[in-house]
């Protein structure tokens, strides 16, 4: 590729590459602060004080058989929120696909207000598909939390007797079974909050940069325990 045509290049899709790259690297800013702070004090983060939960009621329940009810009907509620949002990717994915055949309709209404971007089909087909990709990871997050719950809800409910049998079957190794379903429920839960700056990048770039940031700073607190929900 020639000097010619990197310039056009850039003119064409320069915005989209600077704001998309600036994008990126505020979200990697903004895990790496809060991985360090998380590690210097653990208690920081929502995520570990949800996992610390987590753990203390497993190991809770298989030391009290008389709370086997409450235990399937938690996890059962556990399951169907899994199962919604299963559903609701499955939705999403179906409406991106749509959207993704409707290009050359869609892109000249919704580039109207795009300010200094590409109108190029080519990066509109790239928006797509990187919004596609979101929908998918939170899809097989979901899927794959509630696997892993459907194995829980077997292996809390059993006697003291099995639970002996293999290791795999302790209370805290079932409690880490139970906390990575918690992790992929938060791993597709991120990916719906990135979809936001994706949806809004169809717009245009500086619009994803914005939503960008504003997605940054309501996960800042979140992921406080102090302001977690």
């Amino acid at each position: 590729m020639n000097g010619d045509a990197l310039v056009e290049m850039f003119r064409e899709f320069g915005a989209d590459i600077f704001c998309a790259t600036a994008s990126l690297l505020l979200v990697a800013a903004y895990y790496l602060v809060h991985l360090v702070r998380a590690r210097r004090d653990p208690s920081y983060s929502i995520h570990y004080a949800n996992e610390v939960a987590r753990r203390a009621w497993i190991e809770y329940v298989m030391a009290n058989p008389a709370k086997d009810v409450m235990a399937v009907q938690t996890l059962r509620n556990f399951i169907m929120n899994g199962i919604l949002m299963v559903s609701t990717s499955a939705l999403l994915i179906v409406g991106t696909l749509t959207l993704s055949g409707q290009a050359e309709n869609i892109t000249r209404s919704w580039h109207a207000i795009n300010l200094g971007g590409s109108h190029a089909a080519e990066l509109w087909i790239f928006k797509v598909m990187c919004l596609l990709a979101a929908f998918l990871l939170a899809f097989f997050s979901y899927a794959l939390s509630i696997r892993l719950a459907n194995h829980v809800l077997f292996m809390m409910n059993l006697p003291r007797e099995a639970q002996q049998l293999l290791p795999a079957l302790s209370p805290r190794e079932v409690a880490d079974r139970f906390n990575r379903a918690g992790k992929y429920i938060a791993i597709g839960m991120r990916a719906y909050f990135f979809a936001i700056p994706l949806v809004f990048w169809l717009f245009g770039p500086a619009y994803m940069l914005i939503a960008t940031a504003c997605v940054v700073a309501l996960l800042s607190r979140l992921d406080r325990q102090q302001q977690g929900i």
